[in-house]
């Protein structure tokens, strides 16, 4: 099993940054890919980014590319995190990081590992 805690979110105003970091924990040696999904109200999870652990490949939503970037944390191994600048209203949204064991896609369902979420609140 591999552990995942999130930090970061909250509130920010349109045009700020802020950054999601992830820790993961347990069998992280498992992870292939690591990325971050997020869901709004009614809405179904989608993707945000992903990295891919050994070779550092990303891919990234066509929504949130040139805006966000998914990096690893030099210091700790097992950290990532989610650079998110010119926020808009519609990024609003629990984030969720996740870690995959298989293969770096966008389908949720290729993850088996994910974090509580955290609350990003976009205001106009």
């Amino acid at each position: 099993q591999v552990q995942l805690v999130e930090s970061g979110g909250g509130l920010a105003q349109t045009g700020d940054s802020l950054t999601l970091s992830c820790a993961a924990s347990g069998r992280t040696f498992t992870m292939y890919a690591m990325g971050w999904f997020r869901q709004a109200p009614e809405k179904e999870r989608e993707f945000v980014a992903a990295l891919g652990w050994s070779r550092h490949q990303t891919t990234y939503a066509d929504s949130v590319k040139g805006r966000f970037t998914i990096a690893r944390d030099n210091t700790h191994q097992y950290r990532w995190y989610l650079q998110m600048s010119d926020l808009k209203p519609e990024d609003t949204a629990v984030y969720y990081c996740a870690a995959g064991t298989t293969s770096l896609t966008p389908r949720p369902s290729d993850y088996e590992y994910w974090g509580q979420g955290t609350q990003v609140t976009v205001s106009s």
